[in-house]
């Protein structure tokens, strides 16, 4: 049997869309945001208005004058972090369960539910 090779296993992560996270790499470092969308593939998240690149986009019937767009490009995950708004710094995540026996994300800055 043959092997397959440059498959990668889909990336795991304990940041979900929505979340506020914080850059720290990168040329777009200390600027933060929500999550728009996950790419566990390749392991890449799109941030709001962090690295932005400007799109040309010609006229069309949705947009008649075209022009120039400024677009979010994707960061690689391991560029952010979770912010955290009451400690106002940058935060690991870890898995607790609670009373009910249900899985919860925890803030490791405050201890604090996440969401």
């Amino acid at each position: 049997m043959q092997k397959l090779k440059n498959i990668k296993a889909p990336i795991k992560t304990r940041l979900k869309v929505n979340d506020e996270v914080v850059v720290i790499g990168g040329k777009s470092r200390k600027q933060r945001g929500k999550i728009l969308a996950i790419d566990k593939k390749r392991g890449r998240v799109i941030v709001q208005g962090v690295n932005l690149r400007k799109r040309y986009a010609r006229p069309t019937q949705e947009n008649p004058k075209g022009g120039i767009l400024e677009i979010e490009s994707p960061v690689h995950i391991s560029n952010v972090s979770y912010y955290d708004a009451k400690e106002k710094k940058a935060a690991k995540i870890r898995m607790s369960i609670d009373k009910a026996g249900k899985k919860v994300r925890i803030s490791s800055a405050s201890g604090k539910e996440v969401d």
